[in-house]
């Protein structure tokens, strides 16, 4: 196949395959003049100086497109965490003084799961056996051999008839007074409290689409129930249990350090726009989501613009970087803390990543040295203040080799490319990055908050997006509420029964990480 790309020889158009473009004949070559001679040899010069800039920029062209094409790859066929496989396959056997003596692996179900119902069954013989000594006939001794195994009992949907009875006067026959009904959080609908926060937390807590959960309980033997009348139950339970939320986002702004990340929403219908975003904040161990019809960083704003908030960890999101000049605007006419940035060592490791895994020596440099800073990471984790801050001054040196190396990489690789745009990246904001290295409090990544972002985006990949302003509304509080329990180490499902218990006998509420704070055991 003849290359085609096309060059300019002697300030005429020509492609390499052309005739004029041969090797010239020796016997030729002798009949030239030492004049002729020179100028032929100017046009090689020019023509190789022309041929060298081109390759070149096909060789940054190439490697830009190896770059696409491993970041396609992976996102269809790779490994969806981003973490590294270790390279030590012969790791050193630890000393055996140090290994930790082995849990007994043969336990009873009872034993592994103490707080599980116990249902108790008894096997008895149809008619008593026959001695195998004597052939008598025996007798039930008293004694018994306990096995145990784990089993389900199948979710049955039924229909409670209630009978209110009535009562009357013996005497005057005046009045007639029928006994009150049981409390329900919403009265004299088609369903009990039951069925719809199951229904609630099957969506929001495990991710099942509403037409998806009553075809498993029609599959069960129970009834086809309609999934509309069940999603506008859990429009209404989101309202009754809305005081939670905002305690929630009360509780998040009270927070020095905040996480924030925002992913698409899709609005199917009843609104003018169809693009809109969920915005996720994390304050301690709480996480408050809005679902609004913009990214813009007026939303941010409105966040941080009254809370406590001192840092602000994130990506380098422009609504960001508006947000808080803003507020430190206001902040400073106050006199009130001005708010830090703060941004995600995981952004700044993906791109890496990616050329590493096209073999880029350079990257893989940045990969190891990150390794090394997390694993000093993981040390950190569960210690006092003092001892982080003593830890994370080791990964200084870390930082700053990553710094020098990436200064002295950063131009032998187009802008255009993954590797460029990562080198870029780091040492455009590498204050921002390193700042966690004299903080404690802040994290080395935003990857809780992407994590609590997770469940939405996978919700919208099954349910495909909300309905109404007011469908938007009712994910973020159930997203809000389910997502801070697994913050705070709380089961949902027994939250939401708790907090039923709260709204009907009208008692103060408790957010999942306050639920969680009164369930500790004081110390003794």
């Amino acid at each position: 196949m003849l290359l085609v790309m096309k060059i300019k020889y002697e300030k005429v158009t020509v492609k390499l395959s052309d005739p004029r473009l041969r090797p010239i004949p020796d016997e030729l070559l002798d009949t030239l003049s030492k004049q002729e001679l020179i100028v032929l040899l100017r046009g090689e010069q020019s023509l190789r100086s022309i041929i060298e800039s081109e390759a070149v920029i096909a060789a940054d062209r190439i490697f830009q497109f190896e770059g696409i094409f491993f970041r396609i790859r992976r996102s269809l066929f790779g490994k969806k965490s981003e973490k590294t496989k270790s390279n030590n396959r012969n790791p050193e056997p630890k000393d055996p003084a140090t290994r930790k003596p082995r849990e007994k692996t043969k336990r009873l179900p009872s034993e592994r799961y103490p707080e599980a119902r116990i249902v108790e069954e008894h096997i008895t013989a149809e008619c008593d056996p026959d001695c195998g000594a004597c052939n008598g006939k025996m007798v039930d001794s008293g004694m018994e051999e306990i096995s145990e195994y784990i089993t389900i009992i199948p979710k049955e949907t039924v229909i409670v008839r209630q009978h209110r009875h009535k009562y009357r006067c013996t005497q005057c026959h005046g009045d007639i007074k029928t006994a009150p009904t049981a409390p329900r959080l919403i009265p004299g609908s088609s369903y009990g409290d039951e069925i719809i926060i199951d229904a609630t937390l099957s969506k929001y807590c495990d991710l099942i689409p509403m037409e998806r959960y009553t075809d498993i309980l029609a599959r069960q033997g129970s009834m086809e129930l309609p999934p509309q009348s069940l999603i506008a139950a859990s429009i209404k339970l989101g309202q009754i249990y809305k005081p939670i939320y905002e305690k929630i986002k009360i509780e998040v702004l009270q927070n020095r350090v905040l996480l924030a990340d925002e992913t698409p929403h899709r609005m199917l219908e009843g609104d003018e726009k169809t693009n809109w975003f969920l915005w996720g904040f994390i304050g301690g161990s709480s996480a408050f989501y809005h679902c609004c019809d913009t990214r813009s960083g007026d939303i941010a704003f409105d966040m941080i613009d009254q809370s406590k908030c001192e840092v602000l960890l994130s990506d380098a999101y422009s609504g960001y970087k508006k947000a808080i000049r803003i507020a430190n605007i206001s902040r400073v006419e106050s006199g009130r803390p001005t708010i830090t940035t703060a941004y995600c060592n995981s952004h700044a490791r993906r791109d890496f990543k990616l050329s590493q895994e096209s073999l880029v020596p350079e990257a893989q440099v940045m990969i190891d040295r990150y390794k090394e800073i997390y694993k000093l990471e993981a040390k950190a984790k569960g210690k006092s203040s003092e001892e982080i801050l003593t830890i994370r001054k080791d990964m200084k040196p870390h930082f700053d080799f990553m710094q020098v190396h990436s200064l002295k990489f950063k131009d032998q690789f187009s802008s255009k490319s993954s590797l460029g745009k990562a080198f870029e990246y780091f040492l455009k904001y590498y204050d921002e990055l390193t700042y966690f290295l004299g903080d404690s409090d802040v994290p080395i990544d935003n990857n809780p908050s992407e994590r609590i972002l997770r469940s939405p985006v996978i919700g919208r990949k099954t349910w495909y997006g909300t309905h109404s302003r007011r469908g938007a509304e009712t994910a973020a509080i159930h997203f809000s509420i389910v997502q801070s329990c697994h913050l705070a180490g709380v089961n949902p499902r027994l939250y939401y029964r708790v907090a039923q218990g709260w709204v009907l006998n009208k008692k103060p509420i408790l957010t999942p990480y306050e639920y969680a704070e009164s369930q500790k055991k004081p110390p003794d």
